[in-house]
């Protein structure tokens, strides 16, 4: 079972560094267009339209994309188009990304399975090529069509409106859930989930990155913070460390912050927990918006609330530096070992 769980994330993290690809330059040129528009609305003529439509087609391709390079990473070159087809069914029919996932691991397993049936050595090339991807995409396909699709776009529908009806105070929760589960691996397999949740929703629930992308960027920059107001917590080298953390937080690079947990795992991985919880729920709060799929402070420009959402970061990065500054212990340099001057040594010892 644990396996099992492994190869799922596995095939999960795989997919998400591809689909990273169509949902960054789709997600920056569609916020860029609607900061061109003047207003929080899509454009509708004039050169922010040409470059909306720029930004919504990586956006439309991000679900196939997911899709694709799932079934890609489970059954290699054979699974890319079932995956791809059956994502994309999955998006013309509502079912989002959860449809898209789904889809992916469904034409993934079946090509992998139709590969283990022996071929004879003349019908291998066919079988890459016209019998794993027909059979692939007809399953997925078929399977997301005449079963799972509908029902997974109603629950999407239900999730979306849910979450658009959320407002003040019940936002609360989700937002320190979130921010969380961004604090806690800093980049890892938990920060790729609640990130994956926020991107894939960038479109109709741009909120959700506006929370998210505080959040991601808290670690990197909370602990830089930390190495400039309380020097005797850390070596030279690690305040030399903290300052490229904090470019790396303002880039949306959560991983900035990794080394410092390494060093002090049981204290600095709560306090960057509690910093990207509470970022996060601010971002909620104070009603900050991010149109791109990424966080930082380099998203500013186009995102809405900005005030907000500087205010979100510095928050939760302040959280981090004091809670640092109140809980880590003075640095103290080791002592280079004594050197018995005593001993004497001889040819004749050995």
């Amino acid at each position: 079972m644990k396996n099992a769980l492994k190869d799922v994330q596995k095939h999960l993290m795989t997919a998400t560094s591809y689909m990273i690809l169509f949902v960054v330059p789709g997600g920056i040129f569609y916020a860029l267009s609607i900061m061109m528009n003047g207003k929080a609305a899509v454009p509708t003529e004039g050169l922010a339209l040409q470059i909306n439509q720029i930004g919504a087609a990586g956006l439309a391709l991000f679900i196939p994309a997911l899709g694709g390079y799932i079934a890609f990473s489970i059954a290699d070159k054979a699974g890319i188009g079932p995956g791809f087809i059956g994502a994309y069914l999955a998006r013309e029919i509502g079912a989002g990304f959860l449809g898209g996932i789904l889809a992916g691991f469904i034409a993934g397993y079946t090509v992998k399975a139709l590969k283990k049936i022996k071929l004879p050595t003349a019908y291998k090339a066919l079988g890459n090529i016209f019998i794993y991807p027909l059979v692939g995409t007809l399953v997925s396909g078929g399977v997301i069509v005449f079963l799972l699709g509908q029902p997974i776009a109603a629950f999407m529908n239900w999730m979306t409106a849910a979450l658009n009806g959320m407002s003040g105070a019940a936002k609360a929760p989700l937002g320190m859930l979130l921010g969380a589960m961004v604090g806690v691996d800093m980049g890892g397999p938990i920060n790729k989930v609640a990130y994956t949740f926020a991107q894939t929703q960038v479109d109709t629930l741009p909120y959700l990155m506006g929370g998210v992308g505080a959040a991601g960027a808290v670690p990197p920059i909370g602990i830089g913070l930390a190495t400039i107001l309380f020097k005797k917590k850390f070596s030279e080298d690690e305040r030399g460390s903290g300052k490229a953390a904090i470019v790396m937080g303002c880039m949306g690079i959560t991983e900035g912050a990794i080394p410092f947990a390494t060093a002090d795992p049981v204290r600095m991985i709560p306090i960057y927990t509690l910093g990207s919880a509470i970022a996060c729920m601010s971002g909620f709060l104070f009603g900050a918006i991010n149109h791109v799929p990424w966080g930082g402070l380099i998203v500013l420009p186009v995102a809405e609330h900005r005030l907000g959402y500087f205010a979100a970061v510095m928050i939760g990065a302040l959280v981090v530096a004091i809670l640092t500054g109140l809980l880590k212990k003075d640095y103290v340099p080791e002592e280079p070992a004594a050197i018995d001057e005593d001993i004497e040594l001889s040819f004749e010892d050995f």
